[in-house]
């Protein structure tokens, strides 16, 4: 692609090698406090990306720091500009267990890249920001999960659902489904996220990921026909099985929406078990363009997850008696 940045100061350079590969921070003196981080992020990165999608093609893998003109990361081949607005001067130190990394993600995301718009370039039409954007959600959250654990996981995604639902009740275009999505981040980005790590969660982390190094084979720096977001559909497709088909067409070719609540939670001590009973109320809804809903069967496998007391003897709101 013809995609580059010119990028000139009066750097320091933090170093490290991974597999001969040479990472590099290019930093401002005084910034330097978040580098080790980006650097653990890049080394983590290449190892989940290498050992699951495929070889990392370049001999350097660049973090070049820019001014607080933007706020934006982005990602060349080898080389990231990462604005010091969202990662330089960005202060962790009273970060809990239960917030997100947002230094460590951001990286994460943009090696993903490295993979997902430079080596599948997808065709110039509507659903290819799903290649891009999207898969290298799902890619940037499954080294964070690697990191920090499942359960940081919820976090993450319930603010990246937040997200979705805000971005189409307020935009005035007209919404499209995940694999038709064109200059929509709120749909690409956050229910991108929503979406991929729903689908690794059905189908399993094995299967999604031998898809996408799958498209990475067929694809990679291929010249034109570019390959399209029916590519990535009908690989899905090919190893989802038949009781989860309806997967594939909820959440790439329509849009959907759930109402899932708990109505009631009881539970009763038998000895050293716990009988509990659960009320809850499920409906499944498909939208138009244009946001008219319209009810659906719903016939879908639900998690329901029971834990153990708050300090508050509540659990979504509701006293356990």
């Amino acid at each position: 692609m013809n995609f580059y940045a010119f990028i000139s100061a009066r750097y320091e350079v933090a170093r490290e090698k991974w597999n001969d590969i040479d990472l590099e921070v290019y930093y401002i003196k005084g910034h330097e406090y978040n580098v080790p981080n980006m650097l653990l992020s890049m080394e983590k990165s290449l190892e989940y990306f290498t050992g699951n999608f495929g070889p990392y093609y370049h001999t350097q893998c660049r973090i070049i720091e820019f001014p607080r003109y933007s706020s934006f990361a982005q990602a060349f081949p080898g080389t990231m500009p990462y604005g010091e607005g969202i990662g330089f001067i960005t202060d962790l130190r009273n970060v809990t267990e239960d917030d997100i990394d947002l230094v460590y993600y951001v990286v994460a995301h943009e090696m993903a890249h490295q993979y997902w718009a430079h080596q599948l370039i997808g065709a110039g039409m509507r659903g290819t920001e799903m290649m891009s954007e999207s898969f290298a959600q799902y890619a940037s959250l499954m080294v964070m999960e690697k990191e920090y654990g499942r359960d940081k996981m919820n976090k993450f995604l319930k603010y990246e659902m937040n997200g979705y639902l805000r971005g189409r009740g307020g935009k005035f275009e007209a919404e499209r489904p995940l694999m038709e999505t064109e200059n929509q981040g709120y749909i690409h980005y956050q229910k991108g996220s929503v979406v991929m790590y729903y689908l690794k969660e059905m189908i399993g982390e094995e299967k999604v990921n031998q898809d996408l190094q799958k498209l990475i084979v067929d694809h990679a720096y291929q010249e034109p026909p570019y390959p399209t977001s029916w590519s990535a559909v009908r690989a899905f497709e090919a190893v989802t099985p038949d009781t989860l088909q309806y997967l594939i067409d909820d959440m790439f070719k329509n849009i959907t929406l759930f109402s899932n609540r708990l109505v009631d939670a009881r539970f009763v001590q038998e000895g050293d078990e716990y009988i509990v009973t659960l009320k809850t109320h499920s409906e499944k809804f498909r939208s138009d363009s244009l946001g008219k809903q319209t009810e659906v069967p719903l016939i879908d496998y639900i998690d329901i997850g029971i834990f153990a007391q708050t300090e508050a003897k509540k659990v979504f709101g509701i006293p356990l008696v």
